[in-house]
């Protein structure tokens, strides 16, 4: 017997549900590129990553709604005229802003469908998982403090 587990491929051509789109001021999110920067594979739906990336998207605009205010009251049309800061020829508050949204995607599926059972191994496996999420919250939240301009505390870079 074999201890093979075949997952399945999320190869293939994105289809036009590929989009997000967002409110029409901050950035929509393509689910390929979530689905491989959060290095998902197959076992998460499209379905269910599509709900956990609205769910993570609503969160970081409200957490970003004031920000959001202020530039339009500046006349910014959209989230990227925020700034002119490039890196790699991307707005620099695009790529915070995406890294936000898919560290509350990812924080958001490792809670939902934790994978493990309750041996001492799984129990390990928890704490583990437990950890995971607290990095990408953690990690969300710098990249909107990064947005804002807030620095972050020493508490939170130890």
């Amino acid at each position: 017997m074999s201890g093979f587990v075949a997952t399945p491929s999320t190869a293939g051509v994105p289809g036009s549900g590929d989009t997000i789109r967002n409110d029409g001021w901050f950035p929509d999110l393509s689910m390929s590129l979530a689905r491989e920067t959060i290095r998902l594979d197959g076992t998460v739906t499209d379905q269910r990553l599509r709900d956990a990336a609205r769910n993570a998207m609503s969160s970081i605009n409200i957490q970003l709604a004031a920000y959001k205010a202020k530039f339009i009251a500046l006349d910014a049309n959209e989230f990227s005229d925020t700034s002119s800061d490039t890196i790699d020829d991307e707005k620099r508050v695009v790529m915070l802003y995406r890294r936000a949204v898919f560290s509350t995607i990812k924080a958001d599926l490792i809670e939902k469908y934790p994978d493990y059972d309750s041996t001492d191994s799984g129990l390990r496996r928890a704490e583990d998982l437990r950890l995971s999420v607290d990095e990408q919250r953690r990690n969300a939240n710098w990249a909107v403090r990064d947005i804002l301009g807030k620095p972050r505390t020493v508490v939170e870079l130890i």
